[in-house]
């Protein structure tokens, strides 16, 4: 089987796929760990038997819905490739947003918290863009905190501290400039959970309560005692959540409250802030 075959196998055997040419692309580089320019440059290359065997079985494993992130162990966030594990969320396109936005505010030797930093994709972008920033990451689970921590040395980022622990509960009043976080946010009964790679990743970075809320309404009440006067709350939300958010930060005292859209023109941040 040359690259060409493989190819057009992939193809053939993925049809539940959304995306399958990408797909195979993104499957076959990574077993010959190459570039995507030498899938087209030596399609007549033989793959050796151990590389079909490879081929192979991650096609099966793909065509059963294991995400592609999960196969290749990685994903590329930002301007970072990332390792990403199946004790963590896989990172999106629209969470570049809430990094863009804290980007626009984060000032230099400034302490930033993300909380449920999973495999550390904001965090690590936002240390990687400010490095006289400041930046905790938090997660309830050890085992995602272990993969942000291994991809915090593959880019030999220094500024980035890891806490772990549930939200701002250890958090001293007063103590950060920002928080960040693209929580839990997917109602209990949502059929989507059944579908795509949602189904294979971890529940509890999925799932907050019968609304969807419950965990964003704990870092409400936590950033608006742990932030500095003057500092801001951003959070990641469902596409139909934003009007209810910003009830929850008015509520909490939150001033210049709003909310930003996704690339799709859905709303999917919300900010305000503390004091001013």
């Amino acid at each position: 089987m040359d690259i060409a075959e493989a190819l057009q196998y992939g193809k053939r055997e993925l049809t539940g796929s959304d995306s399958p040419e990408i797909d195979c692309r993104v499957l076959l580089c990574h077993v010959l760990d190459c570039q995507t320019s030498y899938l087209h440059a030596w399609s007549d290359k033989l793959l050796t038997e151990r590389q079909q065997t490879q081929w192979h079985g991650l096609i099966e494993q793909r065509q059963q819905g294991q995400p592609v992130a999960y196969l290749t162990g990685q994903r590329g966030f930002w301007t970072l490739d990332l390792k990403v594990t199946s004790d963590t969320l896989i990172p999106r396109p629209d969470t570049e947003l809430l990094v863009s936005l804290a980007l626009e505010k984060l000032e230099p030797k400034m302490w930033v918290v993300d909380l449920g930093t999973g495999s550390g994709a904001i965090a690590l972008s936002l240390a990687s863009e400010q490095p006289s920033s400041r930046i905790v990451a938090t997660d309830f689970s050890m085992a995602a905190l272990t993969v942000a921590q291994d991809n915090m040395m593959i880019h030999q980022l220094h500024n980035v501290f890891f806490w772990q622990g549930s939200w701002l509960a250890a958090a001293a009043d007063s103590s950060f400039d920002m928080v960040i976080s693209n929580p839990p946010y997917i109602e209990a009964n949502n059929i989507h959970l059944s579908q795509g790679d949602l189904r294979f990743e971890p529940l509890s970075a999925l799932i907050s309560g019968a609304d969807g809320l419950d965990d964003i309404r704990l870092i409400v009440k936590g950033a608006q005692r742990c932030l500095k006067s003057g500092g801001w709350l951003m959070v990641e939300h469902g596409y139909d959540q934003a009007e209810k958010i910003r009830a929850l930060f008015n509520r909490s005292g939150f001033n210049n409250v709003s909310s930003r859209q996704d690339f799709g023109g859905n709303d999917r941040v919300t900010m305000g802030r503390v004091g001013v």
